[in-house]
């Protein structure tokens, strides 16, 4: 490992709350695209799996945020065990039903239960934040070290994921979702030594992380975004289907995901100077310009290398999207901003994952990849009108800002 790497490593339980996260967040790469490739295994209808998902991710952007909440207030530990189990008694609930062909909207009913899930990502960053707070090389590098193992997901996810449902049976990738979800979960807040400190509602200064107009920029921003990876999700399954090799897709979406875990593992190694805003603008705007090789597309490979070209735009931005939070929100409520981003993505996956499967359903696959033009160019066009709002920081301090909190052996020191 690269020493910028081996460095944020040498803050102790930082090795093992990292792995936590990643078997944590493996469902985020794994569910949507599993619960498609089921619906479309058990049914033929992408348009009811293009909207299930939507749901999913829908019911995620609006508990998500909620459950971070609580998470900044009371802690990880106390919160996140109870939503996940009912996280997962929801996606239980969800494969039963589409198993036993039970009428469409019992689907629903369980996938709004399964939005519950929280982002393993955020807390895992948080907990980041905590050990180098003011330190600001190695929150880049702990941040892209995150990022990879986000694009480690989305590698091995959908090979998984959609390499299960197609060779085993339908429901085989979201149970196995589930069960990374538990274990994850649940190892995660065993490591109380690294868990950041929570803050009561006495120490916020009341309403949501999202009254920052910073913040506001940014899920903006990514809804247009997660649209750009709904959609790239939904209609890559159609177009791998119709040219005979469905399971193929999960490995040009590997692909995908592959080009933005590169970029983000060199990125990491650089000390980056500059305002981070204009680094996330070009950021966006590269991730735009990289869908339009996509309507060119007339085979696996050749999509599968305009994919990897698109990737490598993915990870800087995110990189640079949790800098520009930390800049942006309050430090009491820091879990909630992160929170904010992905609930940002979610919401755009929904939009692009079910636009994407009513067009494939109604003019093919290849017409499909017009979904996440459209939105890559709606990103770029929030990024440019909202960047001035970016470009400065803000105080975000708070209550005891210069107080440095770790919690060791189940007590606070400062």
């Amino acid at each position: 490992m690269p020493s910028p790497y081996r460095a944020i490593f040498s803050a102790p339980g930082s090795p093992a709350f990292s792995a936590a996260g990643f078997l944590g967040r493996m469902p985020l790469a794994m569910m949507g695209i599993g619960v498609v490739t089921m619906v479309s295994q058990l049914t033929g209808r992408y348009g009811l799996a293009g909207a299930l998902s939507a749901t999913l991710a829908l019911a995620a952007a609006a508990m998500g945020p909620q459950v971070s909440r609580l998470v900044d207030r009371y802690g990880q530990r106390r919160v996140l065990r109870p939503a996940t189990l009912l996280a997962v008694a929801s996606v239980a609930g969800l494969l039963i039903c589409a198993q036993q062909r039970l009428p469409d909207w019992t689907l629903f009913v369980f996938a709004v239960g399964a939005g519950c899930v929280p982002s393993v990502g955020s807390m895992v960053r948080s907990r980041w934040a905590e050990i180098y707070r003011g330190s600001e090389r190695q929150l880049h590098t702990a941040y892209s070290w995150e990022s990879i193992v986000d694009e480690a997901c989305f590698i091995f996810g959908p090979i998984i994921s959609i390499g299960l449902s197609t060779a085993w049976f339908p429901e085989a990738g979201p149970l196995l979702a589930g069960g990374f979800l538990v274990v994850g979960v649940f190892w995660l807040t065993a490591q109380r030594a690294t868990e950041p400190r929570p803050h009561p509602k006495e120490h916020h200064t009341g309403g949501s992380a999202l009254r920052s107009s910073g913040l506001q920029v940014l899920v903006l921003t990514f809804v247009a975004t997660g649209a750009i990876f709904g959609a790239v999700d939904v209609v890559t399954v159609a177009f791998a289907e119709e040219r005979g090799h469905k399971a193929a897709a999960s490995l040009v979406l590997a692909v995908y995901a592959l080009g933005s875990c590169l970029a983000g593992a060199v990125f990491g190694l650089f000390h980056v100077k500059g305002r981070p805003a204009a680094r996330w603008l070009v950021g966006v705007c590269a991730m735009a310009v990289s869908m339009i090789p996509l309507q060119l597309a007339g085979s696996l490979p050749f999509l599968a290398v305009a994919l990897f070209a698109a990737g490598l735009a993915i990870a800087p931005t995110m990189v640079t999207t949790m800098a520009l939070v930390e800049q942006h929100v309050p430090r009491t409520q820091l879990t909630e901003g992160m929170t904010w981003t992905s609930t940002g993505l979610a919401v755009g996956v929904a939009l692009g994952s079910s636009a994407a499967g009513w067009v494939v359903d109604a003019s093919g696959a290849a017409a499909g990849y017009v979904v996440p033009v459209v939105s890559g160019v709606l990103a770029a066009a929030v990024a440019l009108l909202g960047y001035r709002r970016l470009a400065e920081p803000v105080p975000t301090g708070g209550r005891g800002d210069n107080d440095r909190h770790l919690r060791t052996d189940g007590e606070h020191v400062a």
